[in-house]
């Protein structure tokens, strides 16, 4: 029975929106949580949502573009192999020529125009070796041998004039150009020139002859025509020639092939062999990128980006290739859609959340207004309760002192009645007003409007703006109907030249005096007996406005003083979260 009665209980309309117990299923628990986060943090939720799917986006975004930079470099490194080995195959070909020529020149007792032309002519220098400036070849010369040697050139080759710069007969060995190939070369001005004058040349040289290769010298100046100033470098290979016949014989260095290379267009050429459109490339002599080692330089089409290093070997020397590509200036297209992708879903969800936030304080604002409708039902039914049990008293009351001052039935009828219509017109008051504060000067004016007569300054009323709480103004409109009537039947009122005057003033801030003067009635004779008006006046209201009633019978007129308690009208609101509900004293 307990369970079939649970299972039929009548549900409650706040159920929906009350707190959740702890009890509860755990779903229920979890939709609870959600709606008391909702409403307790109605703004911050939602950024805290939009705020979380931008991170998610961003690390996204940063992932797709640290795949895209990785594959950026891994394409970069390959490019850059490409140029390496480009290079390091070109100059490879030009050493195995060099080593071709010292093969041939070895076997020479010495080496005339002749022959030297006729081995570049095989040799075809064309446009598929560009980069290559020619061949030359360096006869060694001792400073003994060196005049003789000059007289010697001169009539092989009109061309040779001297030697340059002009060197110390002391020195060992002196290594002049003897001949260089193509004539149409601007390096052909090099004939004559001395290459064991400069440290790097010669440090190159040395190295070769110690390892009998191709040797590539550190980064020089190239000289010629039009190019004076240009950063190259040469390659070295020593030729060594038989000295004598049987075990004694020994070998002696005759001198050296060598190979010119202009390091622009070298690099070029191993570009355009590994194309790598838009990349910035540049060659260094050393392992090491400076200023003062460039060989080459290829700009990029743009600001740098990623940078790849690679190492390349060149005749037994060093050097170092850098390839920068350029900056990207926009997001990768995979990155775009994903960071749109991640703004309209972070703005939808950050819209959806605000409008679940906005239907939480809704649903709150609902269970607080239905709250605030019950707790004004229950103060409602109490304050009816209170409301009737004062009137009802009230009536009795005047029931029992109209009764007690009547001496016959239609006497009684008539004095009940107006005392009962003076209630009635006071409620009507309170009933516009929603049984809240009303005004005194609207209760004097109810219980008043019907002893006026067609000149209005027979009544006059004056004085502030006063509202009075309903109980109050039951008991000020009983007084003030009593005092009009005996005005009408024996006081002002009852001869056309009669006045009333109603003046109120406030004596302290809640608590207004009220005065009630006649003037240009009857005169007033000497009062041996209380009526029931006087005795109304003096017990029933000065009990209920728990203030005193001064009432005077002068010769010429009433005059009576009463005292209300103000109050205003926010005293009297009835309010959601209060505990018990306000009754009149």
């Amino acid at each position: 029975m307990a369970t079939l009665h649970k299972k039929h209980r009548k549900s409650d309309p706040l159920d929906a929106l009350r707190p959740f117990a702890p009890g509860d299923a755990p779903g229920v628990l979890g939709r609870g949580r959600a709606r008391r986060w909702l409403v307790k943090y109605p703004r911050a939720v939602p950024v805290g949502i939009f705020l979380a799917i931008i991170a998610i986006t961003a690390f996204s975004v940063f992932a797709i573009e640290s795949n895209a930079r990785a594959r950026e470099r891994a394409q970069l490194s390959e490019r850059a192999e490409s140029i390496v080995s480009a290079l390091e195959r070109r100059a490879s070909s030009y050493a195995a020529f060099l080593r071709a020529g010292a093969a041939l020149f070895a076997g020479r007792e010495a080496v005339t125009p002749r022959e030297f032309q006729q081995f570049v002519s095989e040799l075809r220098l064309d446009d598929q070796h560009r980069g290559v400036e020619g061949i030359g070849w360096i006869n060694l010369v001792r400073g003994s041998e060196l005049e003789g040697f000059i007289a010697s050139q001169r009539e092989l080759q009109p061309a040779f004039k001297s030697i340059r710069p002009i060197p110390d007969p002391a020195r060992e060995a002196i290594g002049p150009v003897i001949y260089f190939a193509p004539e149409t070369s601007p390096y052909h001005t090099i004939i004559g020139f001395d290459m064991a004058s400069e440290p790097i040349r010669a440090a190159a040289m040395q190295k070769a002859r110690d390892a009998m290769r191709p040797i590539a010298s550190g980064r020089v100046v190239l000289m010629g025509e039009g190019i004076a100033g240009v950063p190259g470098f040469d390659i070295f290979m020593p030729v060594y020639r038989r000295m004598g016949e049987g075990p004694g014989a020994r070998r002696e260095l005759a001198g050296f092939i060598f190979s010119k290379f202009h390091g622009g267009r070298f690099l070029d050429a191993a570009i355009d062999n590994a194309p790598a459109p838009g990349l910035g490339v540049r060659l260094y002599d050393t392992r090491e990128a400076g200023t003062d080692n460039l060989l080459a330089a290829r700009p990029a089409s743009g600001a740098s980006g990623l940078r790849v290093e690679q190492a390349v070997s060149i005749a037994d020397r060093e050097l170092l290739l850098v390839v920068e590509s350029p900056e990207a200036s926009t997001l990768a297209t995979l990155s775009m859609v994903t960071l749109l992708f991640g703004l309209a879903l972070a703005s939808l969800l950050m819209l959806l959340a605000r409008l679940l936030t906005q239907q939480a304080l809704e649903d709150q604002a609902r269970l607080a207004f239905y709250e605030e409708q019950h707790s004004i039902r229950n103060s409602l039914t109490r304050e009816l309760n209170h409301r009737v049990k004062n009137t009802l008293a009230n009536v009795l009351s005047i029931l029992s002192l109209t009764r007690r001052r009547t001496s016959n039935l239609n006497d009684f009828a008539t004095s009940l009645e107006g005392r009962i219509r003076a209630l009635s017109a006071t409620h009507d008051l309170l009933t516009g007003s929603d049984w809240g504060t009303t005004a005194l000067r609207a209760v004097i004016e109810a219980e008043m409007q019907h002893f006026r007569f067609a000149n209005d300054e027979v009544i006059v009323f004056d004085g502030p703006e006063v509202e009075l709480a309903p109980n109050d103004a039951l008991s000020f409109g009983l007084a003030i109907h009593e005092l009009a009537t005996n005005a009408a039947k024996y006081g002002a009122l009852s001869v056309p030249e009669g006045r009333v005057e109603v003046r109120w003033q406030l004596v302290e801030p809640h608590l207004a005096e009220i005065t009630w003067v006649e003037r240009g009635g009857p005169e007033v004779g000497e009062i041996t007996t209380r009526g029931f008006g006087t005795e109304l006046i003096q017990k029933v209201v000065a009990h209920e406005l728990r203030q005193p009633v001064e009432l005077a019978f002068e010769p010429s007129g009433v005059r009576c003083v009463m005292r209300v308690p103000v109050r205003r009208r926010g005293d009297f609101r009835m309010r959601a979260d209060a505990a018990i509900v306000p009754t009149e004293p």
